[in-house]
């Protein structure tokens, strides 16, 4: 009787050490990919919101610029929507006959009703071309490149310090000797036998 008691402690401490082992593990190879994974989070955020800066915001404050000398109109509003992304359009007379046209990317006067009054500048050769006479500045535009551009720049800048983070962890994981690759294939080595 005292021998099997002592042979279910034994037992019961392999099963425990086991179990300390694999979490630790766990744990070891949570501290390893977490700055991997917040290196390529912040990378893929930097270069998405870089994009919307460089390819949609400036060029759409560029073209609300371009209509500043266009030909001046009193328009109502047709329909309303998301008028930053190009979902407004608005109704004018040009040339003798109604123009029905869409508000370019950038507008403002999202929260404005169908049927609300406001001024638009339109080009003379193609009344198509429109905007908001509020916007032809850059409107909002301008503001959401900014944003846009300067948070870019903080995840770029972020993706750079966990970049040194993991190059400086790799090294010093080759002063000990092995890299850290090498420590979990020897951790999961000393695993399996207490798994058994």
């Amino acid at each position: 009787m005292p021998h099997e008691l002592e042979g279910m402690a034994s037992d019961l401490d392999g099963t425990a050490h086991a179990g300390s082992s694999s979490a630790h593990q766990r744990d070891a190879g949570a501290d390893r990919s977490n700055p991997r994974a917040a290196l390529l989070m912040s990378l893929v955020l930097g270069l998405l919101l870089g994009a919307l800066s460089a390819l949609v915001m400036f060029p759409a404050a560029q073209h609300l610029r371009s209509l500043k000398d266009g030909e001046r109109a009193e328009a109502t509003l047709y329909a309303s929507g998301a008028c930053m992304a190009g979902q407004c359009e608005v109704e004018f007379e040009a040339g003798g006959r109604t123009v029905v046209a869409d508000l370019p990317v950038g507008s403002g006067g999202g929260r404005s009703s169908v049927g609300a009054r406001m001024t638009v500048r339109y080009q003379a050769d193609d009344p198509q071309v429109v905007a908001r006479e509020e916007d032809v500045g850059g409107g909002g535009a301008v503001v959401l490149a900014v944003l846009s551009g300067g948070a870019s720049l903080l995840f770029l800048l972020i993706s750079a310090v966990a970049a040194v983070f993991v190059v400086r962890q790799w090294f010093a994981a080759r002063r000990q000797g092995r890299t850290p690759l090498d420590g979990q294939r020897h951790d999961e080595g000393e695993a399996e036998p207490l798994g058994t």
